[in-house]
């Protein structure tokens, strides 16, 4: 089962910021513990007393403290940094300046250090106010947290922290249902969930308290239509909650931490770069149904929302351009094709955007490709985060085949007329049965073409 610290494809030593609402200081202390290193935890805005006792250990910092006893005492475990104590219970931050000092001392030693941001009360949804969230302006990457327990809801300071400038963010009147259109507007507005985030920072969403089935479902919605403002949108269920008995039968109860899914922006690679010996004749191009066959593979593509779809091009490219110019894709050019598959592989992946999380690979003479097939790929991959995902009929490997990003690195070393292929040996692959045998099925000859217009694939 995924966790949190893989969902979210953490690094050592890098920095984490936390806003929003709905959990985000559980999150923040769950994601501690599964690192399972020495973790340095601390805030740009206040803690409460109580949750000192989450850290194994806690440690006032000042100006004058000596940024070497902080390492001395954290040694393993995870270490709170706290500044004075304040009214109403509370701890405050550090100075700017020394967490700064903090920040740079712990990435050199590749320890992560986690950042909360701002505040909430504990409820499930918020506005920010005009001074937070106080986002260091260095943190790698920034999670921000929802509650979709406030799904449904009236807009107001039972539900929202600051409810009047939600209603200002969202449109929405006070006392009104919150939909999960109104989350998205939030989430995706300067002014709500991207607010105060570095510009290079990687972006999340968590959106956490899926603790009952409508609310998963709700959640992949909302997740679906982030997916390109972030690069990851998680749906969670982190600790189990009390929900009122009208939203919840024994049946739908989600007990203890689940990760559900991790939705990242998924790319597609149809190669296309080949001549096509053994055929004698460009069949990229060959006519389907009054369509070219690559023009079936690439709608295929485009038909499931992939966040973009490349086709790599070598020999009679420019025929391929003007056949395919009513499509949204993207062609680039790869000038060593004739080296064989591996080097189209290689330049379709680094023509890939970075937030994309996983590519599909397509073959260019397989028309009869599945959007079907493509979705549950993506589907898969939202749920398992597998470096490779197949389909498999009756035992045997079909095509497309799915990559995390993870594994991109290890194309550039393969050499020839290879593909993917080379992988299945180094990393688990996560099998996707299928029962549509033209996924093991492409058109290599005059006679499998023939077959193809006769129906017999």
């Amino acid at each position: 089962m995924m966790n949190l610290k893989q969902a979210t494809r953490i690094a050592p030593g890098e920095c984490i910021a936390f806003s929003g609402a709905g959990g985000k200081t559980t999150a923040l202390f769950i994601l501690a513990r599964e690192l399972n290193t020495p973790v340095l935890v601390t805030t740009t805005t206040h803690f409460g007393l109580d949750q000192l006792t989450l850290a194994d250990k806690n440690m006032r910092v000042d100006a004058s403290t000596d940024i070497g006893e902080i390492f001395e005492i954290l040694q393993d475990g995870v270490l709170l940094l706290r500044g004075a104590e304040t009214a109403e219970n509370k701890v405050a931050g550090i100075p700017d300046d020394k967490l700064e000092e903090i920040y740079f001392a712990s990435r050199e030693r590749e320890i992560t250090l986690l950042i909360e941001a701002d505040g909430s009360r504990q409820l499930p949804l918020k506005a920010p106010a005009s001074h937070e969230p106080q986002i260091p302006p260095f943190v790698d990457r920034v999670i921000v947290v929802a509650g979709l327990s406030g799904l449904g809801q009236p807009l107001s300071e039972k539900w929202v922290h600051r409810p009047k400038q939600f209603a200002y963010i969202s449109g929405l009147n006070l006392g009104e249902s919150i939909s999960p259109f109104v989350v998205v507007d939030v989430l995706r507005s300067p002014y709500g969930g991207q607010k105060g985030i570095p510009p290079e920072a990687k972006r999340i969403v968590l959106l956490n308290q899926a603790d009952i089935h409508q609310l998963q479902s709700q959640g992949t919605r909302i997740a679906k239509q982030l997916t390109g403002d972030y690069d990851s949108i998680i749906v969670a269920s982190l600790k189990t909650r009390s929900v009122p008995d009208n939203r919840l039968s024994e049946d739908q109860r989600v007990e203890g931490y689940k990760i559900f899914a991790a939705h990242e922006p998924v790319g597609a690679i149809i190669l296309a770069a080949g001549k096509a010996v053994r055929m004698g004749r460009i069949k990229q191009l060959l006519p389907w149904k009054g369509k070219p066959l690559l023009w079936h593979v690439a709608q295929a593509a485009l038909s499931e929302g992939l966040e973009e779809v490349i086709i790599v091009i070598g020999a009679e490219g420019k025929q391929i351009r003007e056949s395919l110019n009513d499509l949204n894709v993207r062609f680039v050019e790869n000038p060593d094709w004739e080296l064989g598959q591996s080097t189209s592989l290689q330049v379709g992946l680094r023509a890939l955007s970075p937030q994309i999380g996983a590519s599909i690979f397509l073959l260019a003479d397989q028309p009869q490709v599945s959007p079907t097939l493509i979705r549950s790929l993506i589907e898969k991959h939202a749920t398992t985060l597998a470096p490779i995902i197949a389909p498999i009929v009756d035992g045997k490997r079909g095509n497309p085949v799915l990559f995390d990003r993870r594994v991109f690195n290890e194309f550039m070393s393969i050499q020839g007329d290879t593909g993917g292929r080379e992988l299945f040996s180094r990393y688990p692959v996560e099998w996707l049965e299928w029962h549509d045998a033209r996924v093991l099925l492409d058109i290599d000859t005059e006679e499998d073409y023939q077959r193809l217009l006769n129906g017999e694939y």
